[in-house]
């Protein structure tokens, strides 16, 4: 077999995860994203284990820890996605910023209180 077949599936693999953590709001979307993004890196790893025909298949060990570490973060990440969920109503990741302490909204951000944006210099906090 050609190396160039899974290496050329890999690149389509990894090009689509990583458009998908780029462009997806969703934070559930960007953890798969990444977890294509990370098969894209085992197929070129065992690829090349096959390849290059190693007697200790360092690249399917590779792999395996690969496995574990995405297992991992994905339990981890759906946690923290689940607990965000919870509290916000929503798994928006652009609305992820307003969890941090002392955010104030933007002037002009719909978000303000009282409807109006906030003020941006002293001589409209005194009027």
């Amino acid at each position: 077999m050609h190396l160039a077949y899974p290496a050329v599936l890999a690149a389509l693999l990894f090009c689509t995860g990583l458009y998908g953590v780029l462009a997806r709001r969703n934070a559930i979307l960007v953890l798969m994203s990444v977890e294509l993004m990370l098969n894209a890196v085992n197929l070129n790893l065992v690829a090349f284990d096959v390849w290059l025909r190693d007697a200790l298949h360092a690249g399917q060990a590779l792999t395996l820890f690969t496995i574990a570490i995405a297992a991992a973060e994905i339990g981890i990440g759906l946690a923290i996605v689940l607990m965000v969920y919870r509290n916000r109503g929503t798994s928006d990741v652009d609305r992820l910023r307003d969890t941090a302490e002392g955010h104030e909204p933007d002037p002009g951000e719909p978000d303000a209180p009282n409807g109006k944006p906030a003020p941006n210099n002293q001589s409209e906090v005194t009027a």
